[in-house]
């Protein structure tokens, strides 16, 4: 019997940006098959991940769905690089579609600004702090293992990185996640990622009348050869935007979190009030 070949990461991530952008336009996969003379089969392994097309391949699909601007230009650069090794493989060859998509926007993001009222930022986790928000979801201690691998790898991001800015809920600092000790080396964490030049962290105190962050989380990811776009995860669902008024508008909610918080000196300095109370 043949092995059914396993998708890479970057494969998948183009495979489900190809079937998304197809659905969204209401095309069966056996229409769009004999519209652009391609076998449905065919089709079928490009969408899962098993087979990787063409870059002119991928742009004659787009063009035959009316895919344009930022998501056509997104699709194109997933499909110029579907092909390189990645690092996401070797550790998680089955990641779930959401985390290999999002993973490989972050890869080539230059710049990143995001919000968390409640937790703290994945690429600003502890070690012990990243397995209990994993653990929680009553993973197998092996699958808990593997996403841990994975999320600190993508910490090394950070260096690559123009700019990383980020706004987070005081509440996220107050939390018990782990225990005492495990957000006392979280903060500190904190503190020491603080200090990069290309890191601004802020804190949103509590206490604060209504603002758009309550709204729930959101990243905005710039790129030097694409238009932005805004992640937002939800439970059990994650949502890419790339309308030029939608990510003006989350720019513009951003810019009023980020007037609202702490400046960043006084936000280091809740920190440490914040372990100085966890110690006592």
């Amino acid at each position: 019997m043949t092995a059914t070949p396993i998708a890479s990461p970057r494969a998948r991530a183009l495979g489900a940006a190809l079937r998304a952008a197809r659905e969204s336009r209401g095309i069966g996969l056996r229409e769009l098959s004999r519209i652009e003379c391609i076998s449905h089969a065919m089709l079928s392994l490009w969408e899962k991940g098993t087979r990787v097309p063409k870059v002119k391949e991928v742009a004659a699909i787009l063009g035959c769905l009316s895919i344009v601007g930022a998501e056509r230009d997104r699709i194109l650069e997933l499909a110029e690089h579907a092909h390189e090794p990645d690092w996401l493989e070797k550790v998680m060859p089955n990641a779930p579609l959401s985390l290999t998509s999002y993973i490989e926007c972050e890869r080539t993001a230059t710049g990143i600004a995001t919000w968390h009222p409640l937790l703290i930022p994945g690429l600003l986790q502890s070690g012990d702090y990243a397995r209990a928000v994993i653990a929680a979801k009553r993973r197998s201690r092996e699958e808990v293992d593997k996403r841990l691998l994975v999320r600190m790898a993508r910490k090394e991001v950070l260096g690559s990185l123009t700019s990383y800015r980020a706004t987070i809920g005081e509440a996220a600092l107050r939390a018990s996640i782990g225990g005492p000790t495990v957000m006392i080396d979280q903060l500190d964490h904190l503190l020491t990622v603080a200090e990069r030049a290309n890191v601004s962290l802020r804190v949103m105190p509590l206490g604060m009348d209504y603002h758009q962050g309550l709204c729930g989380p959101f990243s905005i990811l710039d790129f030097a050869n694409l238009r932005p776009i805004v992640f937002s995860e939800n439970l059990g669902s994650n949502v890419y935007l790339y309308d030029e008024e939608q990510v003006a508008e989350y720019r513009k909610a951003a810019k009023d979190i980020t007037n609202l918080a702490l400046s960043e000196q006084d936000s280091c300095s809740l920190i440490r009030d914040v372990i100085a109370d966890l110690e006592v």
